[in-house]
């Protein structure tokens, strides 16, 4: 049967975010690391932290197929997206309903997608940040349930705002999973 604390990250590739669930794990462990990449860099810090990995480089389709086994083998009972750059399909979020965060580098519901540091560069905005939310059928759009402020400094060009967002994302996604799994 399938624990909610039981959880399996997915990555695409180097897993900075997954290293910091693993690392600062409460009330939750990370039992899986799966990729749609068999040479994402993230698998080897996964298997260097103790961590089971699963990869597969197929159609979403058949991935995701093989996927659920694995995720039953593990029982795991929460996915969390980690720089997981496949979108996963209606069938797969629906089977998971519920059990499914992601990490986003933007301050919900403002910019979506990709390219957000840019973007957010582009809008003269003075603060932006990381949010996690429940994953659902339309991009970045279901529940929040946690967010960071990052303010943009004079001088921000889209590197240096990601690499301060990205070490607000490695605090808040923690200890966003580990009050969403004690719910």
């Amino acid at each position: 049967m399938a624990d909610r604390r039981r959880v399996a990250v997915l990555i695409s590739g180097r897993g900075s975010n997954m290293r910091a669930l693993i690392e600062a794990a409460d009330g939750y462990e990370v039992v899986l690391v799966a990729s749609n990449r068999i040479h994402a860099p993230g698998l080897d810090a996964a298997r260097g932290l103790g961590v089971p990995t699963f990869a597969f480089e197929a159609g979403r389709d058949a991935f995701e197929a093989a996927l659920q086994r694995a995720l039953d083998d593990h029982r795991i009972g929460t996915i969390a997206l980690a720089g997981y750059m496949r979108i996963l399909s209606p069938g797969f979020i629906a089977r998971w309903r519920g059990r499914i965060v992601n990490i986003h580098p933007s301050l919900l519901p403002r910019h979506k997608g990709l390219d957000t540091h840019r973007r957010v560069l582009a809008a003269g905005e003075t603060v932006t940040g990381c949010t996690v939310h429940l994953v659902n059928e339309d991009l970045d759009s279901g529940d929040v349930l946690a967010q960071a402020e990052v303010p943009v400094e004079p001088g921000d060009d889209a590197t240096r705002l990601a690499a301060r967002v990205l070490n607000a994302e490695h605090v808040l996604y923690p200890k966003a999973l580990s009050e969403f799994v004690s719910r």
